[in-house]
């Protein structure tokens, strides 16, 4: 005697599942040679690419009763770690926090950048300033450096036009 009746079909696995190394995708931001922009792109990029948008864009977890809770718990523990993990060892210690969401702690990275834009913007106003060709080793490295600077005042709400990056 057989039994005809098949299997229960076994759950997809969640997209977020098949990343093993996020760095391999989102280079750590350091605030300076990876600004908080291109940061937050790449972030989301992946996130919206993984469906996993909604574990930093405000939209409220499962409740505990919900049957999906505990998927939507692990699922959030690796987006946390997306997170973490994209982080410079500065940043680090000033997001991680015990029993985080991936949402406080996009929250908290975000505060870090956008708390003090008027402070960060003078200083990479003078820092833009202050460049010197002379003071560095080729006219690549230059403006390499001229383009790291205004992204970075870009990214503080302090753009430069090109007629100055020009002059």
């Amino acid at each position: 005697m057989t039994n005809d009746t098949p299997p229960p079909p076994k759950p997809d696995l969640h997209p977020v599942f098949t990343v093993t190394n996020i760095q391999h995708k989102v280079r750590v931001l350091d605030g300076t040679k990876v600004t908080y922009a291109s940061w937050v792109r790449l972030i989301k990029l992946h996130v919206r690419g993984y469906k996993v948008l909604s574990h930093i864009d405000g939209t409220p977890a499962p409740a505990e009763t919900d049957a999906s809770y505990e998927l939507w718990c692990e699922v959030d523990a690796h987006v946390l770690q997306w997170i973490y993990g994209t982080l410079s060892d500065d940043l680090l210690p000033r997001v991680l926090e015990d029993e985080s969401t991936a949402r406080a702690a996009w929250v908290r990275v975000e505060n870090i950048f956008n708390n003090n834009k008027g402070a960060r913007a003078a200083a990479l106003e003078s820092e833009f300033n202050a460049l010197c060709l002379g003071n560095m080793p080729s006219l690549e490295a230059y403006c390499q450096g001229l383009r790291e600077l205004v992204g970075m005042l870009k990214d503080v709400d302090a753009p430069v036009t090109e007629r100055r990056l020009v002059i």
